[in-house]
């Protein structure tokens, strides 16, 4: 597959390259600077801004699908605005290139941890993270009220850490994998790993789902 990737350098979409390339996918990178994006045999990077639609849809034409980790950044002044400032556009602007195939990175705290009750709005739920949060749950809603892309949502495990790639994940749909603990953890490399296998194999289309051991 020809894949447009927003977001290679980050904690999540370098992991998402990494795992494209390697199992011979063609990869656009869509980066502001696209001398951070190390070159590879399969990658072509093109200098193109998120929060821009037309910079967007001009990027990713042709793909057969579109993967979008963007994250701003977690210390970012007006997170959530910014987060969706860019979540916005990359919509726009994939609609605009006419692929229909989008894969939209998001978070864990809009997953249900009890009937009508998402982990973001519980009073545990971390201060640093919440505005990232809820910008990642709009990200969700705004798909959910689309009609015109193939679109697919995958929230990662509660905890998401950098670590090995198994190769093997367990699948939920709107609340956590769960383990003898409590929810479950994920790496980052198998988050790619559950990225890519939805690209090849679909089994999520518009729906949300996640991953965790």
């Amino acid at each position: 597959m020809k894949v447009a990737l927003i977001g290679p350098t980050g904690f999540v979409g370098s992991e998402v390259l990494k795992e494209l390339l390697a199992r011979g996918h063609e990869v656009v990178a869509l980066a502001r600077t696209p001398a951070k994006v190390e070159p590879k045999p399969g990658l072509t990077v093109v200098q193109a801004d998120a929060k821009d639609s037309a910079q967007v849809a001009a990027a990713v034409k042709g793909a057969d699908a579109v993967v979008n980790a963007y994250n701003p950044g977690w210390s970012v002044p007006n997170l959530y605005d910014e987060f969706l400032a860019g979540t916005r556009a990359i919509y726009a602007g994939t609609k605009a290139s006419g692929v229909k195939r989008l894969l939209t990175v998001g978070g864990a705290g809009s997953l249900y941890i009890a009937p009508g009750v998402q982990l973001v709005d519980t009073p545990e739920f971390p201060a640093e993270w919440k505005n990232g949060a809820l910008a990642a749950r709009e990200a969700l809603n705004l798909l959910r009220e689309e009609t015109s892309l193939d679109w697919t949502f995958l929230s990662p495990a509660v905890h998401l850490e950098p670590g090995e790639r198994r190769g093997t994940y367990r699948v939920s749909l709107d609340t956590p994998v769960m383990d003898s603990k409590g929810p479950a953890h994920v790496s980052t490399a198998d988050l790619a790993v559950a990225i890519v296998d939805e690209l090849e194999k679909p089994q999520h289309i518009r729906r949300r789902f996640t991953v965790g051991y």
